[in-house]
């Protein structure tokens, strides 16, 4: 086997008694990295310290792994502009959170004989969301429903948030000017008015 040392060194081709010999005289264990090299590659190593480092960054790439939620938004063909308004305010707020949005356009009835007004509807949406997102998935039809995903687009989101940044700025820029010439305008001095004293007749 072709031997490599507890700090990376390479110790040429050894026999696996001598190599244990010497991984139990270090302290350590011999453990096989690469059983279909050839020769094959064994390392010195402190195995638990091995494992356990691993583990630790397995660890920590789950907690980088970014978890995206999906939520629903539900809506119906003949919905009022005022509940339309409010639900697509929700989809907006949940794709600014980073989540994924799934909108279903629910049909009763007759209203399945009218696809078109769920497909207005759903281009709307995603019309309303195109600051935002993109359209992932649909619009399609499942069953009596029909539905599309939106998905947050990260460069817009950002841009987004650019903006706003410049805007709040900008405002608080503004009214630090206003409230600076207004205390110009207040510090004016005013000449102070005369006392006269009133003295005394001899």
């Amino acid at each position: 086997m072709l031997l490599v040392g507890p700090d990376g060194e390479k110790m040429g081709v050894r026999p696996t008694p001598e190599a244990l010999r010497m991984a139990r005289d270090l302290g350590l264990d011999l453990v096989e990295v690469a059983a279909k090299a050839n020769p094959p590659v064994c390392r010195i190593m402190d195995y638990g310290k091995f494992k356990y480092e691993q583990s630790q960054r397995d660890k920590e790439s789950r907690k980088k792994a970014t978890n995206i939620t999906v939520k629903e938004m539900k809506y119906r063909p003949k919905i009022g502009q005022g509940d339309f308004d409010t639900k697509t305010k929700k989809v907006l707020k949940f794709l600014g959170e980073g989540s994924k949005v799934k909108v279903t356009i629910m049909f009763r009835g007759r209203e399945m004989q009218h696809p078109e007004l769920g497909r207005r509807i759903l281009d709307d949406v995603a019309e309303e969301a195109s600051h935002l997102a993109n359209v992932e998935f649909g619009p399609n039809t499942e069953g009596r429903n029909m539905v599309m995903v939106l998905g947050p687009d990260k460069k817009k989101l950002a841009a987004l948030k650019k903006a706003e940044d410049e805007a709040r700025a900008a405002e608080a820029a503004a009214e630090a000017e206003e409230a600076e010439a207004a205390t110009d305008e207040s510090g004016v001095d005013t000449p102070a008015a005369d006392t006269a004293s009133a003295g005394e007749d001899d």
